[in-house]
Formats: structure tokens, C-alpha cells, sequence
């Protein structure tokens, strides 16, 4: 008859040290009322606890948090975003007409005159409307004659070329949210509404509203339509828009670097500043809006630029100027 091994009879450890057998062969206590009692207790505080804990958290963090924004599943809720130095860095004009250059669409002294119009925008970090009227005539004059989809289809091409890279990741993020939310997302902007609807739909944004270029035939004519949609501009197209779409204004969000997009971001509940100019900063701060800021360098332009910083942007114009001029050669 076999006979278990002296490593594995009870009371001995594989080892070899001896322990009391009553430790394997004890049986179990039957669970009395008191135990059963206990064990519902401890379960009650655990889950009083887990329950507690993130209100204790909140209690202790004195940061102010932001309501939840935007409202999943708000279909009466949309996002209007600027385009210039909002959505993207410079000018959508000057991108494009960059491109148009190098299709030999217009001669380099026009080139000239978009380079410093594109340095003064981004030196002086505002809209200027005398200057954007200056860049809105220097526009017209360029496509006058030219075919609406002869230019719908270079702005495709000239979109990868000049502006994709310049698209602020943060606000597409931010549009992108509304976009997730089930929200339809519009641009706003002075660009002709031909360029902006090609930029939203790269953006993947619901549409765009712009400015309107005459055209007879499918020939652009050099005249507008009304006037740029530009300042106050802006506010009624935006108004026009919220009331064809069923859309209520209190529930909407807008965004613009621009103080002269205030009548836009004064008529929605959820304005924005977005890179915004020393004047919407102000107005910003004193009526407790929503303030982000993707640039670098950001202070340089509100202090004042040096010197050595105007060169340079001088030097950067003409150097891209030479540079295109080459290729064309």
C-alpha cells in the first residue's frame, strides 16, 4: 500500500516545518445575522464613498469650470467662424492670389502690392477697412473676365498649396467639436464665397458665407454683389442664416480674431475670441468671453514691433516675391 510522501503528508509544509493540521481542516463558520449585517454595512459605505469622492474633488479645485460645451445633440445650436487669422493664419486673399500669380493670372507689381497688403495685415494684426477695400479692388480687377470655374478649380490646387499648413489646429479642433456634437459649422468671412466654400469643405465644415462676385454668364464682371461681407456685414448674414435654418442665436456659438466681427460674436450666447486684435481683447475681458490664443509671439504685436521685425517681414515678402518670380521663368 502506497503511502503519501513525508513532503505532503498534513501538518507539514513542503519544506518540512510542521504547522498545526486544525489550519486545513477547521471548517467554515455559517454566516450569522451580525456577520451578514456587517458585510451590507461595509458594501453601503464603499459605494456611499465612490459616490462622494468626485464631489469632495470638485469641492477642494477653487479653478472655475466651464459648462459643457458644445451641447451634444443641439440641432437648434450652430458655430459661425471667421476665417482670416481665426480659422487660418493671414489672409485667405493673399494665399490665393499668391496662387493665381504663379498661373500667371496678374503681373509681379500686383504681386507687390498683395505682399505688403499681407505683411501690413499681419504686422498690424487687425482689419483695417480701407485696406481690406484696397485688397477687395485688387481682387475684383485680377479675376474680372475670368470664369467661375475656371476659378473654383485653381482654388482646389491652390488651397494644397498655400493655405492647408496655415490652418490653426486648435480651431479646427474646436469646430470639429460642434461638427462631433451633430452642430452644423459655417465660415463667415470678406473672402469671396467661391474661395470659402472650397475651404470648408476641406475643412469638412457644413458651408460657408462670403462675398459675392458679380457674374453674367459664368464671367466674373469685376463688381460685387451689395458690399464685402464685412463687419456689421457679417452679423446679418449671420441673423438671415439662423432664421432660414431654424437656428436660435442664444444657443449658437461665434468665432473671430476681429473687433470688427463684435456685431457677429454680440449675437450669439457662446462668443468667442480667437487670436483676437488689442481692441476685441478689451472687449473680450470686460463682458467675460470665452478668450483663446493660438499664436507664438503673440505680445510683440500688441507691445509694438521692433525695428528688426518689420525687416524682416519686408525681406520675407520680397523674398517669396523673387521666389515665385523665378519659377515662373
Amino acid at each position: 500500500m502506497a503511502h503519501p510522501s513525508p513532503d505532503h503528508r498534513p501538518g507539514r509544509s513542503p519544506s518540512g516545518t510542521h504547522f498545526p493540521t486544525g489550519w486545513f481542516t477547521r471548517r467554515r463558520r455559517p454566516a450569522t445575522a451580525r456577520s451578514v449585517l456587517a458585510g451590507e454595512a461595509a458594501a453601503e459605505a464603499a459605494r456611499k464613498s465612490t459616490q462622494e469622492a468626485p464631489a469632495a474633488a470638485e469641492a477642494l479645485d477653487e479653478t472655475p469650470r466651464e459648462p459643457e460645451f458644445p451641447v451634444v445633440g443641439d440641432t437648434s445650436a450652430a458655430a459661425f467662424f471667421d476665417l482670416d487669422n481665426t480659422v487660418m493664419q493671414g489672409a485667405a486673399l493673399f494665399h490665393f492670389g499668391r496662387g493665381l500669380y504663379k498661373r500667371h493670372f496678374f503681373h509681379k507689381r500686383d504681386l507687390a502690392r498683395f505682399a505688403w497688403q499681407q505683411i501690413y495685415f499681419r504686422l498690424a494684426g487687425s482689419e483695417n477697412p480701407e485696406h481690406m477695400a484696397d485688397v477687395r479692388n485688387s481682387a475684383l480687377s485680377i479675376v474680372q473676365g475670368h470664369r467661375v470655374a475656371e476659378l473654383m478649380s485653381m482654388g482646389e490646387e491652390i488651397y494644397d498649396e498655400y493655405m492647408a499648413e496655415r490652418v490653426w489646429p486648435g480651431t479646427r479642433a474646436l469646430a470639429q467639436a460642434h461638427l462631433d456634437a451633430g452642430q452644423k459649422v459655417w465660415l463667415v468671412t470678406a473672402a469671396p464665397v467661391e474661395t470659402a466654400t472650397i475651404i470648408a469643405r476641406r475643412l469638412g465644415l457644413t458651408g460657408a458665407l462670403g462675398t459675392v462676385a458679380e457674374s453674367v454668364g459664368g464671367v466674373y464682371t469685376g463688381k460685387l454683389v451689395g458690399e464685402p461681407l464685412h463687419g456689421p456685414a457679417k452679423a446679418e448674414a449671420v441673423r438671415a442664416l439662423a432664421a432660414a435654418e431654424g437656428l436660435d442665436l442664444s444657443h449658437c456659438a461665434a468665432y473671430s480674431d476681429s473687433a470688427n466681427d463684435i456685431p457677429m460674436l454680440s449675437l450669439v450666447g457662446h462668443p468667442y475670441a480667437i487670436n483676437p486684435d488689442s481692441r476685441l481683447l478689451k472687449h473680450a475681458r470686460e463682458h467675460g468671453w470665452r478668450l483663446r490664443d493660438y499664436r507664438t509671439g503673440r505680445k510683440a504685436v500688441r507691445v509694438g514691433i521692433p525695428a528688426a521685425a518689420v525687416v524682416g517681414a519686408l525681406a520675407g515678402g520680397a523674398a517669396a516675391a523673387v521666389a515665385l518670380q523665378r519659377r515662373r521663368r
